[in-house]
């Protein structure tokens, strides 16, 4: 059905009011956003798409650990919301409700382009999340509640995280198990996912637009895909990492900026790529320039290994982590940044 057939719920006159159909204007309770474009939730500026690669264009399409957060009133038995979806696709829509750092339930629905989902809520009511089902690039139309109230749920500290398929979650199997998802709820800060599968390069562009997001935390976490998908050098990476902290800081000159270097990927540790590098050599010159920044007056940058946070056991196909790994990297971030938190 066009997009112009379908009818959008009316914005409310404030955020939590019931407007007279009772459906709220989902903007208000939508967490881990980056840009909304047409009431879409994406991940790259489109403004600015000319410039950044097909792949990540593509990517970027897609609300990777986009949520619905909302505070229910005591009695509230439930809370509905309206979507859209970009394809429906063959497999069943999956919605998770989270309270804190525990899912409460979830959700199936049968594949439709435009749907409304029950998710029942406890009696006592409180703060939940809802985790959308991301390859199908949900657009949230609008939301309500059974037998009570919903508000937005208090804003938190953003935490902007760039990287490749494992910071989009590949091979978790639900989108709040990937590691971005799992370290924000540990440290309760909204996490704003910039993974792009196949991406991640090292492309300054979106460097760019990352400096011109609000965030009061940043992770780099990227450097896999310098080894195979555009290999480069030891030098190059290591320059490019200091430019792309350079570019990030014009935005964020004091929040803390952490380097997280690539994860074990077995075949590549000690297989020179098409310019002699392997990705230990990579992996090195990423933490070179890191705590190179650090010395000449970054005091605010940090850097994390990535080669010892996984074992082989922990990775589904050789190069990404299964739920167990996920959650082991998100352990180690945590600990990394928690010391850091803004007030």
């Amino acid at each position: 059905m066009p997009d112009d057939q379908l009818s959008e719920p009316a914005a409310s006159p404030r955020p939590g009011a019931v407007p007279a159909t009772g459906w709220l204007d989902p903007e208000p309770f939508l967490r881990g956003t980056a840009w909304l474009d047409r009431g879409r939730a994406v991940r790259a500026d489109p403004a600015d798409l000319a410039r950044l690669p097909w792949d990540a264009v593509q990517r970027a399409a897609l609300p990777i650990g986009v949520r619905v957060e909302f505070t229910a009133s005591p009695g509230t038995r439930a809370v509905e919301l309206r979507y859209r979806t970009a394809s429906p696709g063959a497999l069943p829509h999956c919605f998770a409700l989270w309270r804190g750092t525990r899912c409460v339930g979830e959700v199936v629905k049968d594949p439709a382009e435009q749907a409304t989902v029950v998710l029942p809520l406890p009696a006592e009511g409180g703060s939940f999340s809802v985790h959308l089902p991301e390859d199908r690039a949900p657009a949230i139309l609008g939301l309500r509640a059974a037998g009570g109230t919903l508000s937005p749920a208090p804003g938190r500290p953003r935490w902007l995280v760039h990287g490749d398929s494992i910071t989009e979650g590949w091979w978790s199997t639900r989108p709040a198990h990937s590691w971005p998802a799992t370290a924000g709820r540990l440290l309760g800060v909204d996490t704003v996912n910039l993974g792009f599968a196949g991406g991640a390069r090292g492309e300054l562009p979106l460097a760019e637009q990352l400096a011109r997001l609000q965030g009061k935390l940043v992770t780099l976490a990227f450097g896999t895909n310098c080894w195979s998908e555009a290999p480069c050098s030891a030098p190059w990476l290591y320059e490019t990492v200091r430019a792309y902290v350079g570019i990030v800081r014009r935005g964020h000159p004091a929040a803390p900026l952490l380097i997280l270097s690539p994860v074990l990927r077995p075949e590549a540790e000690t297989t020179p790529n098409a310019l002699g590098a392997t990705l230990d050599d990579l992996r090195t010159a990423m933490e070179h320039a890191g705590r190179d920044l650090a010395a000449e007056g970054d005091e605010r940058l940090l850097v994390l290994s990535g080669r010892d946070l996984l074992g082989p056991e922990d990775l589904v196909d050789g190069l990404h982590p299964d739920d167990r790994g996920h959650a082991r990297m998100a352990a180690a971030v945590a600990r990394a940044l928690r010391p850091h938190l803004p007030a």
